[in-house]
């Protein structure tokens, strides 16, 4: 039984031992030299000035949401990315709120988190893997960040006492224009092309300021460098079994009545009929292939006016990566013991994370879900058949992982979890625990917080203390890593050489040395707790190395790989 991703606030409980040592507090509130602000600022200026050529990609949708527009507008870029040209994205969420970060993960799925801190929808995750780009939080633009920076502007003087109306749409326009221009790719230079995705559907209320500055900016940038993807519903009626195609009529009347005329429609279908027909496939890595085989490229370019510098897309890395997950045969059972796999896009990246992992393995992931809180002695009393079954569930599974969590809830049956895939009792304290779970505990960790402002965000540096480990040899040896961060909590500096007596290695630290980034515990052939978010870098062909050690681990092919894969890369 193997584990990845312990929980990075987990308060174990104890008692003084018979050498009379005195409990302190296992996990503490992380800390930052420079806390990290999420009061939006407007993007910076590019280092460049901003291309009057920059060409435009807008997708929207109709009818009803959750069509993929994400996984559409991501594959509109990796074709056209194919065909030789740099791409960007940005992804427009109309709500109110700042950012993601302090939205419910059973509402909004979850939050991904950039290189620079930023806590941004799931769909930049989608954009990150499939168009391997290193994004900004200026990437996701909000209703409130746009209200925000005007009225931030407005108390300042500098429109100068003007009526505030038509700055909204300017500043829309603005952050559009200059976060385009911004290189995402490691290159020097604005990219040729930008991805636009507009969140909810056509007529939200909310969507409305972000509809009229897009149309401002379709006739100040001109046709040649505008294109409108317009992604909508073709629904088949059981009794009759035939497409009615009513609701996408409305839907596109209602985005012409904005202002706005698609150039394409991308009618999503249970059939494979009609033109640029996004229909239901085996899985997302055939919709790039599905938009190449119906000459999307040709026609997105055209409107473009760039299929003179276009080259024909090369997606045979595609081709590869979808035809071998449609002939995999067999399957790897994983265990996910979380707090909100009611919706599992809550764990969207680390469901793509084992994705990855599992494709290099040649294998399928077999996620087995279970709430954490159905381990709990609490469920045996309240529902005993839901506890059976959840024991079974996890003692069927060849590896375990925990992902993190906020609050106190299915805390216990995320310890238990891990309890039972370490088969030892590693420490039995009592009174340590975290005021994140308990504010009344005896010992406290930390205070309570501020939420959406202190957490320790982004991309940090963990120091790898030894090569003689299994992480080090999954990352292949380097000095440290760079890995992004999402957390309050951390292991207590003061408990480490505690810890470590049990048999735990803290094999990675930041730094400074006083944050425990990394821990094993040497007896076991896996298991690994992080401080960090691994699932956030992963990439479709270059998995992330920790889960790819969870899976080569539960088939038993780490020994096999770390040996053969010595000096080379994942």
């Amino acid at each position: 039984m193997y584990i990845i991703r312990l929980i990075p606030y987990v308060g174990l409980k104890s008692s003084p031992d018979e050498r009379g040592f005195k409990p302190a507090p296992c996990f503490l509130r992380s800390w930052t030299t420079t806390e990290v602000s999420l009061t939006p600022q407007p993007p910076p200026a590019p280092a460049l000035s901003v291309s009057l050529n920059m060409k435009y990609v807008l997708v929207t949708g109709g009818v009803v949401s959750g069509l993929g527009k994400g996984v559409t507008a991501s594959s509109v870029g990796v074709v056209l990315k194919a065909c030789g040209l740099r791409v960007t994205s940005i992804k427009i969420d109309p709500y109110l709120n700042t950012d993601a970060g302090t939205m419910s993960p059973f509402e909004h799925g979850e939050v991904f988190v950039l290189d620079d801190g930023g806590e941004v929808d799931l769909d930049l995750g989608n954009y990150e893997r499939f168009l391997d780009v290193r994004l900004t939080r200026d990437n996701n633009i909000t209703t409130g960040k746009i209200y925000q920076s005007v009225l931030e502007k407005e108390r300042k003087g500098d429109y100068l006492g003007k009526t505030v109306v038509p700055h909204i749409t300017d500043a829309i326009k603005d952050w559009i224009e200059s976060v385009s221009a911004i290189p995402v790719d490691g290159k020097v230079g604005p990219a040729d092309v930008c991805v636009i995705e507009l969140g909810g559907t056509v007529g939200d209320i909310e969507s409305m300021p972000f509809i009229e500055a897009l149309r401002q900016l379709f006739f100040s940038t001109g046709p040649d460098n505008f294109c409108l993807i317009h992604v909508s519903l073709v629904p088949v009626l059981g009794v009759v079994g035939e497409q009615k195609t009513k609701p996408t009529q409305h839907s596109v009347r209602e985005l012409r009545a904005l202002g706005l005329t698609p150039h394409f429609l991308a009618c999503r279908s249970a059939q494979a009929a009609n033109i640029l027909n996004i229909h239901d496939v085996p899985n997302i890595w055939h919709v790039p292939l599905l938009l190449r085989n119906q000459n999307a490229h040709e026609a997105i370019l055209k409107q473009l006016a760039l299929l003179r510098v276009a080259i024909p897309p090369n997606l045979q890395e595609w081709t590869n990566r979808a035809e071998t997950f449609d002939n995999l045969t067999s399957s790897v059972k994983i265990a996910m013991v979380g707090k909100y796999v009611g919706l599992t896009d809550s764990y969207l990246s680390v469901v793509k994370a084992l994705l990855h992992a599992c494709i290099a393995c040649l294998l399928k992931p077999s996620i087995e879900w279970i709430a954490a809180s159905d381990l709990e002695d609490e469920s045996a009393k309240l529902t005993p058949e839901v506890h059976t079954k959840a024991w079974e569930t996890l003692r069927n599974a060849a590896c375990v992982l925990i992902p993190g969590g906020f609050g106190d809830r299915g805390v216990k049956g995320m310890i238990l979890a891990a309890k039972y895939a370490r088969e030892n009792k590693v420490l039995g304290w009592k009174g340590a625990n975290s005021t994140e779970f308990d504010e009344h505990a005896p010992n406290p960790v930390g205070s309570r917080t501020h939420m959406g402002s202190t957490m320790r965000l982004g991309s940090r540096r963990t120091l790898l203390q030894s090569s003689d480990c299994i992480t080090a040899k999954l990352y292949h040896n380097p000095e440290y890593v760079d890995e992004r961060h999402r957390h309050r909590y951390e292991v207590n500096p003061e408990v480490v050489e505690h810890l470590e007596k049990t048999g735990l290695r803290f094999v990675g630290k930041d730094e400074s040395g006083q944050r425990m980034e990394i821990l094993e515990l040497a007896s076991h052939p896996f298991y690994v707790g992080v401080q960090f978010h691994p699932e956030y870098k992963s990439r479709p062909g270059k998995p992330s190395a920790l889960f790819l050690g969870l899976i080569l681990a539960a088939t038993g092919q780490l020994e096999a790989y770390v040996k053969t894969h010595q000096n080379g890369s994942i």
